[in-house]
Order: structure tokens, then sequence, then C-alpha cells
């Protein structure tokens, strides 16, 4: 068919480009699926009754534990005047027991005020539990759209992925994992003509962000500006493009917390104090505590003091061996794998950190997705994951209960154990899998923008 002079015909979208909307929005809706089913395994604990101070009752305290359904959403309604709608940190202080008050949370400035917001409307904690599940089920949703762009159906992986029904809505996670996945995305799956100096300084900012709602894709910034230094202009180091990606990252940082440190230092102070003094016990999950049984007890001050300095000291210790690793992956194959480093830095911290929080789960879960991560290795994960996501609230509902919880004494103490220490083995193995692997994104050029085809016939 002819068409007349001057006439400007549109391109016909291509296939591949249209198969990957339908890709994409399967992934988002089965992601929203997944969501759902998190927010009502969370609700089970929720009511059916409130006391004066909107606590679900009865028997919220064995439920929790019982029926495996605790939160730390539905659980901190009380205890940081967040059930009094305080505005976080301003007003908020520690104790010398390292008690929060005022207002102070335990967590970053960003992760506070999501609190707050959620809590706005809020008379009870089920309605705290349901504001915040509203609030952060679209960065949930983002998350899965973006890594269905960077990975296509290997995103099923998030989209369907159990962790993302026991964790999504246990702690404030996914706004801090879109932002790290975000980071990638504007790294490795922008369609765009920006130089990747540009490209990088968006991901830096990302990641500043993602700092201050929980502090670990601040890590990231490292391999991320290696990754520039190398691959911004092939052949040569450009320090200049580099250095960019820490100073838009710690631009962002102080641009969001100087405004708390001002109105508020003690409170704002607070929040990390609070992690400086949180000691190693059973409920850190880590393999300090279960490794270290009985001089683990948080009554050891020897121990404590120890901790308090070994296990920082040797995070930073796996943190230098994988950027190292990636450096000699640069001179050995020309790219450097910052994306591969990062999740090799995250297994170090939850290997080697005093805490290993049961949602921390979620935020490697990305990882899997982004590098061809072995599936064998995936589902043994998964399945220590769920030993230890299940089988810690019983073991603590045996303990509590008085019923026996040793290591010989029934489902949820052998749960335990596998968990905790399967996923500590499977820590080891992933961080030299994921040092090892190549890295398809950093090898990968990004997708340009295609501008519409204008055609004279």
């Amino acid at each position: 068919m002819s068409t007349a002079p001057g006439t400007h015909v549109a391109a016909a979208v291509p296939p591949a480009a249209r198969t990957s909307r339908v890709v994409l929005a399967v992934l988002v809706l089965l992601t929203g699926f997944t969501l759902l089913l998190g927010y009502a395994n969370k609700a089970r604990c929720a009511g059916p009754e409130f006391d004066a101070a909107g606590r679900s009752t009865p028997d919220y305290a064995v439920r929790i534990e019982r029926d495996v359904c605790y939160s730390d959403i539905q659980h901190l309604w009380i205890g940081r005047d967040i059930d009094r709608h305080v505005f976080p940190y301003v007003s908020g202080s520690i104790t010398p027991e390292g008690q929060l008050q005022g207002g102070s949370v335990e967590y970053p400035v960003l992760t506070g005020l999501l609190i707050w917001a959620g809590a706005l409307f809020a008379t009870t904690d089920a309605g705290f539990l349901l504001g915040s599940a509203l609030l952060m089920a679209p960065f949930g949703l983002v998350t899965g759209w973006l890594l269905g762009r960077l990975a296509r159906w290997r995103a099923l992986l998030w989209a369907l992925g159990p962790p993302l029904v026991l964790y999504a809505f246990h702690n404030w996670d996914l706004p801090v994992v879109a932002c790290a996945v975000a980071a990638v995305f504007v790294v490795h799956g922008w369609r765009t003509d920006r130089p990747l100096a540009q490209r990088a300084t968006v991901a830096g900012v990302l990641l500043g962000l993602g700092f201050a709602f929980k502090l670990y894709p601040g890590a990231f910034v490292v391999p991320l500006a290696l990754h520039v230094l190398v691959a911004s202009r092939p052949g040569r180091l450009d320090w200049r493009a580099a250095l960019r990606v820490p100073l838009a990252a710690a631009a962002t940082v102080v641009l969001v917390n100087l405004p708390f440190a001002i109105a508020g230092y003690e409170g704002w102070r607070a929040s990390f104090t609070f992690q400086q003094l949180r000691k190693v016990d059973f409920t850190t999950n880590s393999i300090w505590f279960w490794g270290f049984r009985p001089h683990s007890d948080p009554d050891d001050v020897d121990f404590q003091s120890t901790m308090n300095w070994l296990s920082p000291t040797l995070v930073l210790l796996s943190f230098a061996v994988a950027v190292a690793v990636g450096w000699w992956r640069y001179r050995r194959d020309g790219d450097y794998p910052w994306v591969g480093v990062s999740a090799a830095m995250l297994c170090g911290f939850l290997l080697l950190h005093k805490v290993h929080s049961p949602q921390y789960t979620l935020w490697l879960l990305p990882f899997f997705v982004l590098v061809q991560v072995p599936w064998s290795l995936v589902g043994a994960y998964l399945v220590a994951d769920l030993a230890m996501g299940i089988g810690i609230f019983r073991w603590y509902y045996h303990l509590h209960a008085g019923l026996p919880s040793g290591i010989y004494d029934g489902f949820a103490a052998q749960a335990v154990t596998i968990g905790v220490w399967g996923r500590a083995a499977l820590l080891v193995a992933l961080f030299v899998v994921f040092l090892r692997l190549p890295d398809r994104l950093a090898a990968t050029p990004p997708p340009r923008r295609t501008p519409l085809v204008e055609a004279v016939v």
C-alpha cells in the first residue's frame, strides 16, 4: 500500500518489544498476588479485638510465635511512640539501658519517616500493618518490574519467591530493595543515550537513598565506582567519572540526614547508638550466637565486647576481599563485575554481622535474579531460609511455653539448626560463586533509546 508524499508513518512495534511488555505485565501482576499473600500471612496475627493501646487481643504474644505470623511492623506499634504519632527523631533519645523513646526508632531516617506515615491514620496495630503495607507494596511492584526489565522470566524468582510471602511486610525492607535494584537498572537497563558516568551518578543517588533506608546499599558504591573507573572510557581510567559516584551518594545521605541531625541530634543519633549497643542474643539469629553458646549469653561482657569489634572487622575484611577479587577479574577479563562484587559483599555482611534478621533474605533475592546463580544453589538457600523463617518462631514458642526446645527436641529446634548452619554454609558458597560467575550486565551495554522511525514512501 502506498502512502501520500509527506506522510509520516511510525514503525511498527517489534514483536520482541510487545512480548517484553507482556512479560512485564505478568511479572507485576504475579508480584502483586504474592504481596497480597504476604499481607494475609501477617494479618493473621491482627485482631480480632484490641485493647486500649490498640494492641491485638486475645493471646497476641502467643499467636505471633505459634502461628508464625510475627511482624516487626505490628509488634513495634507499642514501645516506640508510633501509636502516639510522634514525629520521628526530633524529640527522641535513648536511655543508658538502650531503650528508645520520644519518637526515635532503630532505623535510618527514611525508614523512620515511612514508619510515621504508615501509622498516621492508624489507631490499632492492625491499622498500622495495613497502612505500612499500602505504602510499601508499590516498592515491591516496582522491584518486580525492574527485575523483569533486567532479567525477563528469571524475575519470577522475585515475583513468586517464598521470601516475599514470609518477609514482604515483616519489616520495612521493600523500599531499600527497590533502591538497590533501581541503581542496577539505571546503569544497565535504562534506555537512554546518557553516558555511563551520568547513569552511574544517578545510581549513586539511589544507593545513597538506600543507605538512608537501611544502610546496606551504601556498600555497593565502591564496586560501582570501580566499574565506572574502568568502563567509562575503555582503555583508560576515568577517575573523574568514578569519583562522581561516591560524591553523589554521600551528598544524598547528607541532604537526607542533615535536617534531622539539626532538628534533634540526640534523637537522630539514638538510632545508630541503638545498633551499636545491640547484643548478640537469641533474637539476632547469627552464627555468633549459635556457634558460641553458652558464651554468647547477653550477660557475658567479655564476649559481647569482643563481638563489638570482631564482627564489623570481619565484615569489612570480606568487603575488601570481594573488591580485590573484582579488580583481579577486571585485569583478567576487562570488565569490573560490580553487581557480582556487590552480591558477594552482601553475603559477607549476612554471614559475619552480629545480627541476621529473617527479612534480610529480601536483600539477597534480587541478586539471584541478576546473576546467573545455579538453580540448585538458589533452591538450597530458599529451603534453608524457609527452615529458619518458620523454625525460629516455633522455637520461640516452645521456649516461652516451657516446652522441650533442645536441639533434639522436635521439628522447631532442628529446623533452626538447619536454617542457621545451612544458610551460613550457602553464604560462603555464594560469596565465591558471585565472584566467579560472568557479570552479563557489566559486559552488555544498556539498551539505547529507540526513537520513532519515520519513513516517506
